[in-house]
Parts: structure tokens; C-alpha cells; sequence
């Protein structure tokens, strides 16, 4: 339970993903705190999950449809989440994942690969996976902020939270959209904290490590519960030697929408991930 931050109640956030684990929790807390939150989802039905269990424990909120990659959509969103709020005052861009043909089957590339049809190679990536992959986690943080962020203007303050990943500093094996969008979310971090400084609204990332979701469970995990190989490599080089908790993130979130907290903090990505990015494998 976290303590709570007074000049947060009353606020308004905008959680795009919201219906998802990570996100989902986040949205959760900021209600807990006091502040009503709309929720955005692809699929309303897991917008409205979390609303439920937000107003079950008394907080406000609201369960969107909305398509990231989709711009009417966002727009439409944003005129519905209008009627209720009349501005915002947090935006959290967490909308993202992968896709199959965006993604290699194998870490390192060998020629004899070419001549096996269950093998992905980077020559089989498709231009739609890759583009699918791109705009969900790169196009749609840019076009939710451009359609939301009106909202924000006219603010003493407000704060955009972008979501980030380890592959954006160190680009993971196999996923290569998913890790060149993310590193393209870093970069518009800092681009957006310099654009909108004069307005007063702020623009920091947060870069989990390694979070079992409902996203990547088959990945990280067997059908009896153990780890999987790529588990394993993630468990030896995390120091921490565990996958992040939900929770873990709420800490960091508090902080960087808190202004009395982190209120000359701008354009910064802050890791989340029991020291992965600190170590060297040695």
C-alpha cells in the first residue's frame, strides 16, 4: 500500500492499455489515489474490467474503446471521455505489443535456417508485421498524445507518461519492431519534454524490465509453470533474480505524476528492472 499524495486527488488520466495487466494496475492506483481515470482499451470489455473493480473499491472511472492505431478512434475517444471531464491532467501512453511475423524464432541467424520452414529469419519479417508493430507502440503513443494532450493545455501542470522497455537501450533478441519502436518512445520522451516545456506539461518514460503478463506468458513460461530457456537468460542476468511485479511499477508511476515529487524532472526514462540494464553478464 502506498502512502497517499494529496495534490493528486481530483486530478484526471488518460491510461491507454488500461485493460491490460500493467497498465491495468496502474489505473488502479491513480484511482486509489483519488484521481479519475478514464480507461482506454482495444477491447472495452477489458476497459470496463478494470473500471468495475476501480469503482468496487470506490474510485471513479470510465471504460473507453479505443484503437491507438486508428486516429478517428483516438478522436472519438477523446470527444466521449470529454463529455464527462472537461480537461486532463495525466496522459499515460501504455497501449503496445508484438506480433508474430514481426518477430524472428531464433536469436542468431544461420544459413541452414533458410532451408527450414519452421524457421523465421529476418528475411521472412513482413512488411505488415513490422509496420503492425511500429505503429501500435510508436504511431499511437504520438497520435494519442497529439489528440489528448489539448486537453492538457491551460494546466499549472500536467504529465505525460510514456511506456518504454528494456529494448529500447539494448534491443532484445528476435523482436526487432518491438525494440526499435520502444527505443523511438525514448527518443520522443525527450523530444516531447523540450516541445512542451513552455506549456508546463511534462514528459517522462518508464522502462519495466521483465513483467510476466498475460502478453508474454506462453513465452516465459511452460505449460507446467517452469521457465522456459529465454526465462532462464532473463532470470541469470537480472540481479534481482526474479520477473517485476505489477506493483513494482506503482512506485516510480507516483512519483513522476506527483509534481511536489519529481516536479523539475522532464525527458527522463526511468528503468524498472531489478538491475538488468546495470549488468554486465560478468
Amino acid at each position: 500500500m502506498f502512502p497517499f499524495h494529496s495534490n493528486l486527488k481530483g486530478k484526471v488520466a488518460i491510461v491507454t492499455g488500461g485493460g491490460g495487466v500493467l497498465c491495468g494496475d496502474m489505473a488502479k492506483e491513480l484511482a486509489r489515489q483519488g484521481v479519475k481515470v478514464a480507461v482506454l482499451s482495444r477491447k472495452l470489455e477489458n476497459a470496463q474490467k478494470v473500471t468495475d473493480e476501480i469503482e468496487k473499491d470506490g474510485g471513479e472511472a470510465l471504460a473507453v474503446s479505443c484503437d491507438v492505431l486508428d486516429k478517428e478512434s483516438i478522436k472519438e475517444a477523446e470527444a466521449y471521455v470529454r463529455k464527462h471531464y472537461e480537461s486532463y491532467d495525466i496522459l499515460i501512453n501504455g497501449a503496445g505489443g508484438n506480433h508474430p511475423d514481426a518477430a524472428t524464432t531464433e536469436e542468431y541467424f544461420l544459413k541452414e535456417h533458410l532451408e527450414n520452414d519452421d524457421v523465421k529469419t529476418f528475411f521472412d519479417l513482413t512488411e505488415e508485421g513490422l509496420k503492425h508493430v511500429f505503429h501500435l507502440n510508436y504511431i499511437g503513443a504520438v497520435l494519442s498524445t497529439q489528440v489528448f494532450m489539448k486537453g492538457m493545455l491551460n494546466k499549472d501542470s500536467a504529465s505525460v507518461i510514456n511506456i518504454s522497455s528494456m529494448s529500447a537501450p539494448s534491443p532484445m533478441t528476435k523482436v526487432l519492431s518491438y525494440s526499435s519502436a520502444k527505443a523511438g518512445i525514448d527518443n520522443f520522451t525527450q523530444w516531447l519534454a523540450v516541445h512542451m516545456a513552455k506549456e508546463n506539461i511534462r514528459c517522462n518514460a518508464i522502462a519495466p524490465g521483465f513483467f510476466l503478463t498475460s502478453q508474454n506468458h506462453n513465452l516465459l513460461l511452460n505449460e507446467d509453470g517452469s521457465l522456459t530457456e529465454r526465462s532462464n537468460k532473463i532470470i541469470s542476468h537480472t540481479p534481482m533474480e526474479r520477473f517485476g511485479k505489477p506493483e513494482d511499477l506503482l512506485g516510480t508511476l507516483l512519483w513522476l505524476v506527483d509534481d511536489n515529487m519529481s516536479g523539475f524532472v522532464n525527458g527522463v526514462t526511468i528503468p524498472v528492472d531489478g538491475g538488468f540494464m546495470a549488468y554486465s553478464g560478468v
